[in-house]
């Protein structure tokens, strides 16, 4: 008992481990909007209630609507963070998704014409928010977490979002069970509970402390300091202040727009390809379309509606019990590691899926036992799943948040969450499509757009682990001195891995 109670106390006293425990449950509303729709894309009340069938191309675009959302809400948002504030940013974008969701707990109650109009709009005002999150969070807990621990802090954050799935999903799956595909409690009910998140971190954010590099930055120096002995007492607080004053005297003069970062002269426009080709190859991994669309893939596999539904959660307790080895290496063996070994991993398990689902849905022609080539496709596809939880979950998002100076991280961040929204609202408007006209045939294109992930990851991104902000920066000045992007050829391939301590 005294070894809780002093757990609780430290927890209580750290601020740090709190922006942490914030953030988690702020990202897990991404995570909980996928395995939400997972469900409700198959309940036939649902689908009546906007007027379309299960395999109308509409199905997606309603889905995939929602990253257009997030897209604009993650330049908004990131805005608006960087001239009032971390935390008014936070409170704002929490205020947007909640609307949305309760938007969409509305579209078709007690009413049917303009229902899909509705939900349209609910799904949209909820990216808005979620983009907003996704864009501001990164930012806030990184700019809070010391340098050798950035990593674990955000991947325990992606968990978060995995939690967030799996609650969503359990939910719609309990109560579709219970109520049928038929009743419309089964959806909407797995749409209002999402409010409990907003809700209590409402109640939750006061606690929390400002950015004192937001501080710092905005001239507010006396608010950074005592923002900073909040954090860290006293003695490490005014070392911190002394630090982070002289990083902003080198940056002050310093203003990047988005069209700076767009510009190739510029010299934000490298990190700004590097953080738009590492959205571009997580898309392409398909797992944004595994997490929207589980059943339906388990269904390719051979399974029937239940169990495929059942083998979908069990892939999603993996999924999120397998991320606790995303926090524990990211900051042992570097981001690169990481994704390399995740793509690796990724383009041989869907490779081995589209064998697999061959043979499993021919196995009547081929006169072979179905089951076995069922049971491997589900364990390749576990394994993928933790695979890319653990090398590009977190990754792609932590990036963005080292390389940037100060005054471009905020929209390098940004400009993140943009091309994620795009390339997501593209992979999920097309997936559905997928599977009607190429069935098991789809694990093989996300087999080969993995092996391109990995080649261009091995090629083009650095590893930011293990240093600091500033020091991430003599990366792109050694780049432009030796006239190469190629990590191998940046002072010696120092690049390609951690720092030596």
């Amino acid at each position: 008992m005294s070894f809780m109670t002093s757990r609780l106390k430290s927890f209580w006293s750290d601020k740090r481990q709190q922006v942490v425990l914030f953030s988690s449950t702020a990202i897990a509303l991404y995570g909980y909007d996928q395995g939400m729709m997972s469900l409700i894309n198959t309940n036939q009340d649902y689908l009546s209630t906007m007027g379309i069938s299960e395999k109308d191309p509409l199905v997606g675009v309603i889905v995939s609507v929602y990253y257009l959302g997030c897209a604009v809400g993650a330049v908004f948002f990131s805005w608006f963070a960087d001239k009032y504030g971390r935390k008014p940013g936070i409170f704002v974008c929490l205020a947007t998704a909640s609307l949305g969701n309760l938007i969409m707990f509305i579209a078709g109650l007690g009413f049917s014409q303009g229902a899909l109009i509705v939900m349209f709009l609910g799904r949209i005002v909820m990216g808005l928010g979620v983009g907003g999150v996704d864009s501001v969070i990164p930012v806030y807990s990184s700019e809070l977490s010391e340098d050798e621990a950035r990593g674990k802090a955000m991947a325990q954050e992606f968990q978060s979002n995995i939690f967030g799935l799996n609650m969503a999903f359990a939910l719609n799956l309990v109560v579709t069970i219970y109520l049928g595909k038929q009743n419309q409690w089964a959806w909407r009910v797995s749409i209002v509970v999402m409010q409990l998140y907003p809700v209590g971190l409402f109640a939750f954010i006061g606690r929390l402390p400002e950015s004192p590099r937001w501080f710092v930055f905005n001239d507010k120096q006396e608010e950074a300091k005592d923002a900073l002995e909040y954090i860290y007492g006293e003695e490490e607080g005014e070392k911190k202040f002394d630090e982070l004053v002289e990083s902003h005297d080198k940056e002050a003069d310093e203003t990047v727009t988005y069209k700076d970062m767009f510009t190739p002269s510029n010299p934000q426009f490298h990190p700004t390809m590097i953080t738009v080709m590492g959205q571009v190859n997580q898309a392409l991994t398909g797992y944004g379309a595994v997490s929207v669309y589980g059943p339906q893939i388990f269904q390719l596999l051979g399974m029937g509606v239940r169990n495929s539904e059942y083998l979908t959660q069990g892939n999603y307790v993996s999924y999120f019990f397998l991320m606790t080895f995303a926090w524990l290496l990211i900051d042992a063996v570097g981001r690169r590691k990481l994704l390399l070994g995740g793509s690796l991993v990724l383009t041989v398990c869907f490779f081995l899926l589209t064998l697999f689902g061959g043979l499993a849905m021919h196995a009547e022609d081929l006169r072979i036992p179905q089951l076995p080539p069922a049971i491997a496709g589900f364990v390749a596809l576990y394994v993928a799943t933790g695979a890319f939880g653990i090398g590009w979950l977190a990754t792609v998002w932590l990036i963005p948040t080292e390389i940037f100076p100060t005054t471009a991280r905020a929209q390098g961040t940004a400009v993140s969450v943009v091309i994620w929204g795009l390339a997501n609202f593209a992979v999920t408007l097309l997936t559905p499509i997928m599977f009607n006209n190429l069935k098991y045939w789809i694990f093989l294109v996300f087999g080969f757009t993995n092996a391109f992930a990995g080649v261009w990851t091995y090629f083009y991104t650095p590893e930011s682990g293990g240093r600091s902000f500033e020091e991430n920066q003599q990366f792109f000045e050694e780049a432009k001195e030796v006239g190469s992007w190629r990590v191998g050829k940046v002072k010696k391939g120092e690049y390609k891995r951690m720092p030596y301590p």
